[in-house]
C-alpha cells in the first residue's frame, strides 16, 4: 500500500471515532467499517457508522454514531423485553419503537407502538411486560395482549396529576418492582406551590395505589436512576432562574423518604432565596447535593453505567446529559457529563461528549435523555435534531 493511501485510511479512521462529518452541509453518509464487535471486542465488518451532523468530541477510544433520525421531539426511552428501544415523541403523542434487528447497529426505521396519548414523556417497562408511560395529567399502564407488537390495552393507574408549568414526568421502578417512582416538576420558575405533589417526586405502590410524596422541594427532577452500589435513587434537579453570579448550581441528589430539597426557600442548602426565604430557610435538615453542575445546563436524562463494554475505570459512573440553555456567551450544557464514582475517586465533573453546541454559540443539538443499551452501548435522544445516537467503545 502507498504512503498516500495509509494516510487517507488514518484519516478516515480517525472522523469515524470521533464523529467527524467532512462535508456538513450536505450531512453525514452512512458506512460499514470494521469496529469492535461490544460481544467479543474483534472486528465486526457489518456495524454501520452514520456521522452526527458536526463533530462530536469524546474520550480516546469511544466513537459515536447516529442510530435513528427523523424523529419529532424524541424525549424518553426505555429498552423493552425484546431489548428493542423505545422512545416517547410529546408532541405527536407516541410511543415509538426503533428496532435493530439485523444488529448492525442502525435503527431498521421507525415504529409505532402506541398513539393518541397526551403529551407522554417518562415511561418504564413494568416485570411482566406492560408499559408504564408518565403523561402530564396521569400514569398509563399499556399492554400488547394480541403480541403484535402495537399497545392497544390501556389501563389508567393513577391520574389527577397538576397540569401546567414543568410537563416532563419521568418514572421508574424500585428493584424489586414493588413501587414505582414518579418525578413531577413545579408550576413555575419559584412560587408557593398549591399542589404539595409539585416540585417533588411521587411513590406509588405498583399498581398505583397508596400514593405519598416520597422528596419535596425539588424544583425540577427529570433524571431518576438507582445507584447501584446501594440501591439509592438518586435525581437530578433543574434549579430556579433569575438569579446572577452563576447560582444556584444545578444539582445531583441522592434522595429518600421524606427528604426535603429545600425548594422554593432556599436552594442547593445554603443559598437563600431572595424571593421566598428567610435567614431560617436554609437548615442542616436539607438535602445537600452529591455533585453541583454549571447554572442552567438543565440536567436531564441520567444513567449509571454497569455495562462491561466500556472500559474498566468507567464501571458505575454516573452520566448526565445536559439539555442545555441560552446561545452565545449566556449559552450552558448542551453536552454529556460523567461523574466517576469507582472506590476512592474525587467527586469530580468531566466533560464526556461536547459538540451539541456550534462555535458561533448556537446550539444546532440538545441532548435530552440517556440509557444504556444492552450490549452496554450508550444511548442519547436529542429532541432538537429529531436524533437518537449510539455512543459505543471500540476496545
Amino acid at each position: 500500500m502507498k504512503n498516500y493511501q495509509i494516510i487517507i485510511l488514518l484519516f478516515i479512521s480517525l472522523m469515524l471515532l470521533t464523529g467527524c462529518n467532512g462535508n456538513a452541509d450536505q450531512g453525514p453518509a452512512p458506512t460499514s467499517v470494521p469496529l469492535a464487535n461490544p460481544q467479543t471486542g474483534l472486528a465486526d465488518p457489518d456495524i454501520t457508522i452514520i456521522p452526527p451532523l458536526h463533530p462530536i468530541s469524546l474520550p480516546e477510544g469511544f466513537g459515536i454514531t447516529v442510530f435513528a433520525e427523523g424523529l419529532q421531539g424524541p424525549r424518553m426511552m426505555a429498552f423493552g423485553p425484546d431489548q428493542q428501544l423505545y422512545v416517547t415523541e410529546p408532541a405527536t403523542g407516541r410511543v415509538l419503537v426503533l428496532p435493530d434487528r439485523d444488529r448492525d447497529g442502525v435503527s431498521d426505521g421507525i415504529e409505532v407502538a402506541a398513539d393518541n396519548l397526551i403529551e407522554p414523556s417518562g415511561m418504564a417497562f413494568y416485570n411482566d411486560g406492560s408499559l408504564y408511560v408518565a403523561e402530564t395529567t396521569r400514569v398509563l399502564r399499556l399492554g400488547d395482549s394480541d403480541g403484535d407488537g402495537f399497545f392497544q390495552d390501556q389501563e389508567i393507574i393513577t391520574s389527577g396529576i397538576a397540569a401546567g408549568g414543568h410537563t416532563n414526568r419521568s418514572i421508574i421502578f424500585s428493584r424489586d418492582w414493588q413501587h414505582f417512582y414518579l418525578a413531577i416538576g413545579s408550576s413555575c420558575n419559584v412560587c408557593q406551590e398549591q399542589d404539595e405533589r409539585r416540585g417533588g417526586v411521587m411513590r406509588f405502590n405498583s399498581d398505583g395505589s397508596e400514593d405519598r410524596i416520597f422528596s419535596t422541594g425539588l424544583r425540577h427532577v427529570i433524571g431518576l436512576d438507582f445507584n447501584p452500589k446501594n440501591d439509592i435513587l438518586w435525581a437530578a434537579v433543574m434549579e430556579r432562574e433569575g438569579l446572577q453570579d452563576g447560582l444556584p448550581p444545578e444539582t445531583i441528589y441522592a434522595i429518600y423518604i421524606d427528604a426535603d430539597g429545600g425548594w422554593p426557600y432556599c436552594h442547593t442548602g445554603r443559598i437563600i432565596d431572595p424571593d421566598f426565604g428567610n435567614k431560617n430557610s436554609c437548615g442542616e435538615e436539607l438535602l445537600t447535593p452529591v455533585f453541583e453542575l454549571e447554572a442552567q445546563s438543565a440536567p436531564h436524562g441520567m444513567e449509571f453505567y454497569t455495562g462491561d463494554q466500556f472500559p474498566d475505570n468507567f464501571a458505575t459512573d454516573l452520566f448526565v446529559a445536559l439539555h442545555g440553555t441560552g446561545e452565545g456567551a449566556d449559552a450552558s450544557g448542551y453536552k454529556i457529563i460523567r461523574m466517576p464514582l469507582g472506590d476512592g475517586e474525587k467527586r469530580v465533573v468531566l466533560d464526556f461528549a461536547v459538540g451539541w453546541l456550534g462555535d458561533d454559540g448556537i446550539p444546532w443539538g440538545s441532548p435530552t435523555d440517556l440509557i444504556q443499551g444492552p450490549d452496554g452501548d450508550l444511548f442519547m435522544s436529542d429532541d432538537k435534531l429529531g436524533v437518537i445516537y449510539r455512543i459505543f467503545y471500540v476496545k
